[in-house]
Parts: structure tokens; C-alpha cells; sequence
């Protein structure tokens, strides 16, 4: 993509005056989408924005963004939403409670509760609401695959888990033991094997697409290819992909025109959301 000379111009001005995904932001445009606020909870973390195509009547994701489980909020991922909106997904990107605010797992409940609101609301929304899926990247990735896998968490939230269309990991970590000392703490205090994803796969999970980059030293890809294989032997459906030199943050940033050329992240995370069948089981 060659940018606006317009843009070039303005790029030292605002590279001093915006944060980093400000300026991600900037480059990805709002053409064909309508963008309206709501609440799946009260208070300051229980609310989200939704990103409309102008003609939807597709599939609806709930994207969950990373951040270490300690930062992150809905407004630094519009660069996410937009290319999808204009695809024609409706998009649904919430906040939720973090560390030190709330440990694990109550994050995983805010989730929940936030994709139970979108399950409700996505014929309203004018979205399929046979097609709703949950997708994350990093954390976001980690708390999308817990609600996919162990189905306390939507029953929680008055709903289940089979009501998801599919489930998108962007780098997730699914199978981190032994945490490090930041880790520890969200997930005080016990910090073992009942905080891993990869230990809830019983065969009966939403179909899931994993991808991570094979150049990711933030999450080793080795977190997908473990998850896929439990998957894959339990009978459950799964498929995989590892991008050659692909990092952490490159793996989200790609899904922008800007950063497209560096993978097709964009084309893939579309495919399984429009994809008339799910993944068959113990495929990828």
C-alpha cells in the first residue's frame, strides 16, 4: 500500500503527539462503517463499541484484545474492526476488567458476559446470529480459548459455548507453564495447571483457527501447535497456521492495508468467519 502524500506529511507531527496505535488507527479507514457505543455491564470497563457494516446481515465476531491481561482498552483497536466491517462482519470489540483491578478469573467472566450480550443482540445488530464468533490476540487469544474450551464460562454468563460459530486465536498463549513472575500475579493464587487452556480440550469444543507467526518470542508459536494437536487427537475441530517470519504484534498489525503484504492474516481470519462449513474435525 503506498500511502497519501497528505498522510506522509502529517506522519512527524502526529508520530509526536499520538500513541502507537493512534497512528495504526489513522491509516485504516472508516468508509462503509457505522460505529455505535453500548454496554454489556455497568460501569467504566463494562462497555464496548460496535462497528456496523453499511450493509450487514454476515457473520458477527466479538474480538477480545491483548495486553498482558494488565492494559488495553476498546478504542486502541479500531484498526482491527474496520478491515472486518468493511468485509461485511459485524464487529464487536469490549473492554473488560484487568490486573491489578481483578485477577483470573475474572476477566474470563467479563468475557463471557460480553459475548453472551453479543449472542442476544446480533439480530438487532441486523448481523447472522447463527454466525457469531469470538476471536482475541495474545491475552485476548488465551481468554477466547478458555471460554471455547471449558464450558463453565459461557453457562456462566446464562449462555454456552456451542452457540459459537467458531473461535480465532491470533497468538495466544495456551499452555505457558511455568508462568513468569508478572504472570504469577494476575493469576495469584494459584498459578498451575487449572489456568491453561490446553488442559480443558475435550473434543466438544467450537471449531477453533489458531495462527500465530513462527517468529513470535513474546508467545512461543509453540502454544498453537500444542493446542491444535490436543485438539486435533481429542476429535475436535481445529486447523492451524504458522507464519514465516511473523511477530507478535506483526501478526494483528497485518490484518491493516498498511501491513497487508507482510501475510495474509486479513484474508485467513476472513475466511473462517465466512466459510459456509466449519473446520471438520481434526483438520489443520
Amino acid at each position: 500500500m503506498t500511502l497519501p502524500r497528505r498522510l506522509l506529511v502529517a506522519l512527524p507531527a502526529a508520530l509526536a503527539a499520538c500513541s502507537p496505535t493512534d497512528l495504526i488507527n489513522a491509516t485504516v479507514s472508516s468508509r462503509g462503517v457505522t460505529v455505535q457505543q453500548a454496554a454489556y455491564a455497568p460501569g467504566p470497563s463494562g462497555g464496548l463499541t460496535v462497528y456496523r457494516p453499511d450493509s450487514p446481515a454476515g457473520p458477527l465476531v466479538v474480538f477480545l484484545y491483548g495486553g498482558a491481561w494488565r492494559t488495553g482498552r476498546r478504542d486502541d483497536f479500531a484498526f482491527v474492526a474496520r478491515p472486518l466491517a468493511a468485509r461485511g462482519i459485524t464487529v464487536v470489540v469490549p473492554d473488560y476488567r484487568l490486573f491489578p483491578e481483578v485477577r483470573f478469573p475474572t476477566f474470563l467472566e467479563d468475557n463471557a458476559a460480553a459475548t453472551a450480550w453479543a449472542l442476544a443482540n446480533a439480530a438487532a445488530l441486523g448481523a447472522d446470529p447463527s454466525r457469531v464468533f469470538l476471536m482475541g490476540h495474545s491475552a485476548g487469544a488465551y481468554n477466547a480459548a478458555m471460554l471455547a474450551l471449558d464450558p463453565r464460562w459461557m453457562a456462566g454468563a446464562g449462555t454456552a459455548r456451542d452457540r459459537l460459530a467458531g473461535v480465532i486465536g491470533l497468538a495466544g498463549p495456551y499452555d505457558f507453564l511455568p508462568m513468569l513472575g508478572a504472570e504469577r500475579e494476575v493469576f495469584a493464587p494459584d498459578p498451575g495447571p487449572l489456568t491453561q487452556p490446553i488442559n480443558y480440550v475435550d473434543g466438544r469444543n467450537p471449531p477453533l483457527t489458531l495462527l500465530a507467526g513462527d517468529a513470535d518470542d513474546i508467545v512461543q508459536p509453540r502454544n498453537t501447535l500444542s493446542l491444535a494437536t490436543k485438539v486435533r487427537q481429542a476429535g475436535g475441530p481445529v486447523q492451524a497456521k504458522i507464519y514465516p517470519g511473523l511477530g507478535h504484534i506483526g501478526i494483528i498489525t497485518a490484518m491493516t492495508p498498511l501491513f497487508a503484504g507482510r501475510a495474509p492474516v486479513l484474508d485467513d481470519v476472513t475466511a473462517a468467519l465466512t466459510a459456509p462449513s466449519s473446520p471438520e474435525k481434526g483438520s489443520g
